[in-house]
């Protein structure tokens, strides 16, 4: 029987080309999340990344451990408007409401535009309206639990979940019997962060925090961004104490070497962990206290937990994946 592409109408085979082979785009954007940033630059597009001097956050450019690509490229902010750009992707609101104006030319503001959200909504949980109220600019939302909770209005919108690259150095092995959490500015940011909840864990188990400025609350310090899975890997679980955040490539990346994952069953990593399968999750501290040490006590049943979460995240997170959504968004935007 003939093959249904052999009959398909010019237009349809040309999409499904463009589909396959996706136009290389010059995309210029901001360096806000260098994890993210690193794993959208596995797109086969250019990127730049707007910079300032003394790399204020924001507009740090290719710095750090991560081993950028060719694709990666750097434009200072002064130069930006002379620049030759397919689409702007913003990622802050500060970018969206300041850069956009003082930075980019008229002709750059009315290039294609997407604005990545990476968070769920900060004031209210459920009545809180985006910024971005325009109908020809794609708003990217990274869970589905974000999704939900922000008011989009008339801003059309669409989840890419994450995506990461496998790593190939470093296997979860589980021999120390401590669980291990990886927040930034843990004490600084507080409760939303669970630094309550961290706290009154550590009393109750042996727990070490690591991430930047972890030392405050004595904490082991930041690990480099290529360091993190191998200096996880012995540890027995991962302990997300999060209430509100979105789902952090932390607790992604920890999955993917097959470490057991036990947190709160809040925002989208409730409906990643599958209690009793690959990790844990609960709102009662004493469930979640009580579950790590029955891990530590059981080596047995976190390697179990760890196996499966590896499988969930290679089935869900997958870097091809990710960058198969991502192309499909950029040609979205691009081709209207």
């Amino acid at each position: 029987m003939p093959s249904e592409q052999l009959h398909a109408p010019d237009g349809v085979r040309t999409q499904r080309r463009a589909q396959r082979n996706p136009p290389r785009l010059r995309v210029l954007t901001w360096h806000l999340h260098g994890n993210y940033l690193y794993y959208l630059s596995q797109a086969p597009h250019d990127f730049y990344l707007v910079t300032k001097p003394g790399s204020p956050p924001g507009y740090a450019g290719r710095v750090g451990s991560l081993p950028w690509g060719d694709n990666v490229y750097e434009i200072a902010h002064d130069a930006v408007r002379t620049g030759r750009f397919d689409c702007v992707l913003f990622q802050s609101r500060q970018h969206w409401e300041n850069d956009r104006e003082a930075l980019l030319s008229a002709e750059q503001r009315r290039l294609p535009a997407i604005y990545l959200e990476h968070d769920p909504p900060q004031q209210h949980p459920s009545d809180s309206r985006h910024w971005v109220q325009e109908r020809n600019v794609l708003l990217v939302h990274v869970t589905p639990f974000n999704a939900l909770m922000w008011d989009s209005g008339s801003t059309p919108a669409i989840v890419i979940e994450h995506g990461v690259v496998l790593p190939t150095f470093a296997r979860y092995t589980g021999e120390l019997e401590r669980g291990i959490v990886v927040v930034n500015h843990l004490k600084r940011r507080g409760r939303r962060l669970g630094a309550d909840i961290f706290i009154a864990a550590r009393e109750r188990l042996p727990l070490d925090l690591v991430g930047m400025d972890a030392q405050a609350l004595g904490g082991l310090g930041e690990i480099g961004n290529l360091d993190l899975a191998r200096f996880m890997a012995p540890y027995r679980f991962f302990f997300n104490p999060i209430r509100w955040t979105s789902l952090g490539l932390a607790v992604v990346e920890a999955m993917t070497i097959g470490m057991p994952i036990v947190g709160l069953a809040t925002t989208e990593l409730a409906a990643v962990i599958d209690r009793g399968v690959n990790g844990y999750v609960d709102t009662d501290l004493d469930r979640l206290v009580e579950t790590m040490h029955t891990l530590l006590r059981d080596p047995a049943l976190a390697r179990r937990w760890g196996e499966a979460a590896q499988r969930t995240a290679r089935e869900r997170f997958h870097i091809a994946r990710f960058v198969r959504d991502w192309n499909q968004a950029l040609m979205q935007v691009t081709s209207a």
